[in-house]
């Protein structure tokens, strides 16, 4: 083949990379424009670093995790699934293993073998670091090539445009791609920050800064008191409100301005009114004497007692023995529905995701072909569709890129 037969795929993120890879096991020759000297610069920090790549679920279980469009990656998950990237990666010689809520992860814990087996699938003589692509070049409606910064021009019939979205620009998501696509006609949905931490009017926040819950159940409600989203696992408080998985789920339902919508904490989701009541009796029954500051070491962590103290209306002081049978009712109900107050989002740079990206509608779901340009692709997050966290984002950028380096 010639060069203009190569596929040039623009971005060596997940997505990129392993579109590049499915892509030369079929026998198409690729070449990654990486912006960055190094690829997979994102792929490296998510999970914490360790990198949970994909939620060992079926596909059906998939569904109902992604955020918008989710009809749209109907074919493409199931050409290749969850259960195919596990099978992919264990063969690319990374070891696997599923943690709760089904996350998988690398056996070493570390990334680090992700992109290592990224590189090695797609090869990494095929990548062209520090190449940022200012143009896709078109002609009569098909694909030309592409024109980078520095005004070289790479001929090529197929281009798949893996820029990424905005968050973490640090990495190289800068939002180019967006561009590239307007350019090329393409409608493009607002980006928005997606998992992301939210700020919340609560000052006490910043007395509770490092306290990590596990195992408590956030709930997200609207303005009309509907239930958004609910769920099981852990979250954080930070110096502006809070994050962790929980919190950054529960941030993609919220659609427009924060302030709209309120969180609740069950921070003892094991135990329904009756029982936390009964357990409150006995541990009350133990400390008659103390002061209701000092009463409540053994049902929450230290941090957390002077804030629930505060928001009880019980005097510090008060004797345990002096509570009265609705000060406790209304402490049981706060310990169920501890309340947080969204106020705004951290900036999208912080975000995990961009949601929004290149219209779907524009976007063959089997190829992940532009229907307005021959011979274009999208790949993963440039695409508007986005998940909650678990390893599903990741999962689309394989199952994107599967789909893309298929059909080059």
């Amino acid at each position: 083949m010639g060069s203009e037969e190569r596929a040039l795929i623009v971005g060596g993120g997940a997505g990129g990379l392993f579109c590049a890879g499915i892509a030369r096991r079929r026998g198409v020759p690729v070449t990654v424009l990486e912006k960055n000297a190094r690829p997979a610069r994102k792929v490296l920090i998510t999970g914490k670093g360790r990198c949970n790549l994909t939620n060992n679920c079926t596909v059906e279980e998939f569904f109902p995790h992604v955020r918008s469009n989710s009809r749209f990656l109907y074919s493409s998950l199931r050409a290749f699934s969850p259960e195919d990237t596990m099978d992919l990666f264990q063969e690319l010689g990374v070891p696997l293993k599923t943690e709760r809520g089904n996350r998988v992860f690398p056996l070493s814990d570390s990334a680090r073998d992700v992109v290592d087996a990224l590189v090695q699938f797609c090869g990494a003589e095929n990548i062209l670091p520090q190449s940022s692509v200012k143009d896709v070049l078109t002609a009569d409606g098909a694909v030309r090539g592409v024109r980078l910064e520095d005004g070289r021009e790479l001929a090529a019939t197929r281009v798949v445009l893996a820029t990424g979205g905005f968050s973490y620009p640090a990495t190289g998501s800068t939002g180019d791609g967006y561009r590239m696509a307007r350019d090329l006609g393409h409608t493009i949905v607002a980006p928005r920050p997606a998992l992301v931490p939210i700020v919340a009017r609560e000052n006490w926040c910043t007395e509770l800064m490092g306290l990590s819950l596990r195992n408590v159940v956030l709930t997200l409600y609207n303005a009309s008191g509907r239930v958004l989203f609910r769920e099981l696992g852990e979250m954080l408080f930070t110096h502006f409100g809070v994050s962790g998985p929980l919190v950054l789920s529960a941030s993609s339902y919220m659609d427009g301005d924060p302030k709209e919508y309120r969180l609740e904490i069950d921070l003892k989701p094991g135990l329904d009114t009756a029982q936390l009541d009964a357990r409150l009796l006995r541990d009350f029954s133990e400390v008659q004497n103390r002061d209701f500051s000092n009463s409540l070491d053994r049902l929450l962590p230290r941090k957390l007692i002077s804030v629930v103290v505060q928001l009880s209306q019980i005097a510090a002081h008060t004797k345990v023995n002096a509570i009265t049978r609705e000060q406790r009712h209304a402490l049981v109900g706060l310990l169920k529905a501890f309340p947080i107050t969204p106020k705004e989002f951290r900036p999208v740079e912080e975000a995990i995701v961009t949601a929004g990206g290149v219209s779907v509608k524009e976007v063959n779901p089997k190829t992940m072909e532009s229907k307005l340009v021959k011979g274009l692709y999208f790949v993963g997050e440039l695409l508007d569709v986005d998940a909650v966290t678990g390893g599903f984002n990741l999962q689309i950028a394989w199952s994107t890129g599967f789909a893309a380096g298929s059909h080059l």
